[in-house]
């Protein structure tokens, strides 16, 4: 990486927190969200579950075809968004991070394919 501590960084991705953050975030929108909204359904999970492998794919094949800076990029914001020391560890968030650094992997490896591959 580059060295630089993305957490202390004021760039795009942070003004796009910091607004998150300043409008209410994810409080505002579990106010917002109903009691009585149903929960899913087998079927319904199995879908999107579909989806959310075939749009990891979509990203990894992107990352493939980007530039260096872009990787880095992708890097930074998965340490941006790892718990900072003192915070409460949440595994969901520290595993996010995980994934987002895996893709970058993965895409690097795509990269290295040769041309004729399948």
């Amino acid at each position: 990486m580059t060295g630089k501590n993305p957490k202390n960084q004021n760039g795009p991705q942070q003004g796009a927190l910091s607004r998150w953050e300043n409008e209410g975030g994810t409080d505002r929108l579990r106010e917002e969200a109903s009691a009585d909204v149903p929960e899913l359904t087998n079927t319904e999970l199995v879908h999107l579950r579909v989806r959310v492998i075939a749009l990891e794919n979509i990203i990894i094949s992107l990352l493939a075809q980007a530039p260096e800076e872009q990787h880095e990029l992708v890097r930074q914001m998965a340490d941006f968004i790892t718990p900072r020391p003192g915070s409460t560890q949440h595994p969901l968030t520290i595993e996010a991070a995980t994934h987002m650094n895996q893709f970058v992997d993965r895409a690097v490896h795509f990269r290295d394919l040769p041309k004729d591959w399948p």
